[in-house]
């Protein structure tokens, strides 16, 4: 049992320890959550994070991130992520798991995960679970549309499913920042 303070309370230095304990594990889930969504769409987790930056709801300025709150930072992300969109549905596309589009994923999540971390007071925590859960998006995603796709019997319906979920766990996931 931890020391108390006068009145049975914790000490404050254990009251700091648990916060940042806790801060750390936030900063670690979104950022692997951020780092699936990279997986899925390389462009929505970067957009949707600089949205965020640009609005205050992400403190990035204090870091090397500092450029994802810059004024146009967010809307050309949003360009890159529109275009992502589209050309996904191009049957000339590549498949995610090939090699540059496999590393444009990873690349994005070692991007978006340290942005939540950085905010959360760990960035290396934020790289490394940014970076795997872009591995987990990746392939995992490819997994679950192809089987989308196969119960479909074409693969449309399933890549606008995919897209829904990349928005609007995008969304989700910067919205619980706040």
């Amino acid at each position: 049992m931890a020391p108390a303070s006068r009145g049975g309370r914790p000490r404050d230095s254990e009251q700091e320890g648990t916060k940042m304990t806790t801060s750390l594990a936030t900063a670690f889930l979104f950022s692997l959550l951020i780092g699936v969504i990279a997986g899925l769409r390389a462009m929505t987790a970067p957009a949707a994070l600089s949205w965020a930056a640009r609005t205050g709801w992400l403190n990035v300025a204090p870091t090397s991130l500092a450029f994802l709150g810059y004024a146009f930072t967010p809307w050309i992300l949003t360009l890159l992520a529109l275009g992502e969109l589209v050309t996904d549905q191009l049957p000339t596309t590549p498949s995610r798991k090939a090699p540059g589009p496999f590393g444009a994923r990873i690349v994005s999540g070692a991007l978006s995960g340290p942005a939540i971390g950085a905010s959360r007071g760990s960035l290396l925590a934020g790289l490394i679970a940014g970076t795997l859960g872009a591995v987990i998006g990746t392939v995992g995603g490819h997994a679950f549309r192809a089987r989308l796709a196969s119960a479909f019997g074409r693969d449309r319906p399933a890549a606008l499913i995919e897209d829904a979920i990349a928005i609007g766990g995008a969304f989700l996931i910067v919205a619980a920042l706040r």
